[in-house]
């Protein structure tokens, strides 16, 4: 029996909508407002929502957008409205409402949309995230350019300082539209001629090198063999040293095979800029795939990420990041993420390594030495994060240029030839 949920804030409405549908033989709900709507949504995950447009506390096109936008849109919605626009309409369509219904509302209209929505497919699922996404960032870009660049010319590509989720979406980057694709690692028996000729024109991947097994290894060598020849292109990840791999017993002429043509993910240390809008994007992915509940960052959040010591994880930063953007989603408890999260989960050696364990000391100090010790950690801490630029430190810490000037001075803290100019 289908569920229908049915939203407006008319009591009247509500009732008669709901005698029409029980009589039928749907299992009916109801709700007066977008809070009452989004508990039963949750609770019950309906087959089909009607909607009312104008309710008094979230509009329901509002709700429309955010079950949108959070991924949660995984049922046929019927906008309603007494007020009805072409352009209320439209919107409502464009942001994934299944149809619109004017009041006051027709039986056989009524009865004949909820037929034809409860027959209607569920919504494709969203595409996957490339690097596309992060073109406004030119070291990004970068990384994009010589990827694709590698890509039409070489079989094999070896992408270091990244794997799994990073490394995927660099991957799919290369994907052409309806193009196959196979993961290597997800085939546990032994690769045929076959498969791979139904990956014609399309990737095979491997998340991981290093967590391939004895038959996924000669299942990659097999598909090395044979990629130029079926027009397949191989993107391969791996954080760990091809030698290692060589002492785990790889063969080594593989090894060589595999590791012809590599690029390596460009370090997070240094772009500390860059990281909100990066960790933003991953964000809106892990949420718009349905992965995570709906989540956004606070701005203190975003400001947390950007200081952590990102040089400690040069070989890996991208992992890092990607495994602690989708950790603070799925164990955050409300919806804005906020720093205290972020210092929730952070790594335990960035916790370990972390500036604060410096101020322990300062403790033991007279007063005005501690100020003087903290304020020299402070901007030596700032200036490393800003790559010695004043304008930047000037605006992180208030103060105006000439003043900040003087305050270096006095603490004794040298500028390199960026910060003198």
């Amino acid at each position: 029996m289908a569920i229908i949920l049915v939203v407006d804030d008319e009591v009247g409405i509500r009732e008669l909508l709901s005698e029409i549908l029980i009589d039928e033989g749907y299992d009916v709900r109801l709700a007066e407002n977008a809070c009452a709507a989004r508990r039963v949504r949750n609770e019950l995950r309906p087959d089909l929502v009607l909607l009312d447009i104008w309710m008094p506390d979230t509009d329901g096109i509002s709700l429309l957008k955010e079950w949108h936008v959070g991924g949660h849109l995984n049922m046929p919605v019927v906008m309603m409205s007494g007020h009805g626009t072409i352009d209320t309409a439209v919107e409502a369509t464009r942001f994934g409402a299944f149809d619109f219904l004017e009041k006051p509302i027709a039986l056989q209209k009524l009865l004949g949309t909820v037929q034809k929505a409860l027959k209607h497919d569920a919504p494709p699922p969203r595409p996957p995230l490339t690097l596309e996404a992060f073109s406004r960032l030119p070291f990004v870009k970068e990384f994009r350019r010589r990827l694709e660049q590698a890509a039409a010319k070489a079989p094999v590509v070896l992408i270091k300082g990244a794997t799994a989720g990073m490394a995927e979406i660099a991957a799919r980057t290369l994907l052409a539209p309806r193009a196959p694709w196979l993961d290597l690692s997800a085939t546990s028996s032994a690769l045929t001629q076959e498969a791979l000729e139904k990956t014609s024109g399309g990737i095979l991947f491997v998340p991981d090198l290093a967590a391939l097994g004895k038959m996924q290894q000669m299942n990659l060598a097999f598909a090395v063999d044979r990629a130029e020849k079926l027009n397949l292109q191989l993107v391969l990840a791996c954080t760990t040293p091809l030698s290692t791999l060589a002492e785990y017993g790889w063969d080594a002429k593989l090894l060589a095979r595999v590791g012809e043509i590599w690029l390596a993910m460009p370090a997070l240390a240094g772009h500390a800029d860059e990281l909100p809008e990066i960790a933003s994007l991953l964000l809106t992915n892990f949420v718009e795939r349905g992965e995570v509940p709906a989540r956004r960052f606070s701005t203190a959040a975003l400001n947390a990420l950007r200081t952590l010591p990102w040089k400690k994880h040069a070989e890996a930063s991208w992992n890092v990041l990607y495994g602690l953007v989708r950790n603070l989603a799925l164990t955050a408890l409300d919806e804005e993420i906020g720093s205290d999260d972020v210092a929730r989960v952070m790594p335990p050696e960035v916790v370990e390594d972390s500036p604060a364990q410096s101020f322990l000391p300062l403790f033991e100090q007279p007063l005005r030495e501690a100020r003087d010790a903290f304020e020299k950690l402070y901007f030596e801490h700032h200036l490393r994060q800003e790559g010695g630029n004043m304008t930047r430190l000037a605006e992180r810490s208030g103060l105006e240029r000439t003043h900040l000037y003087r305050k270096l001075k006095q603490l004794d803290i040298r500028l390199g030839k960026r910060g003198e100019e």
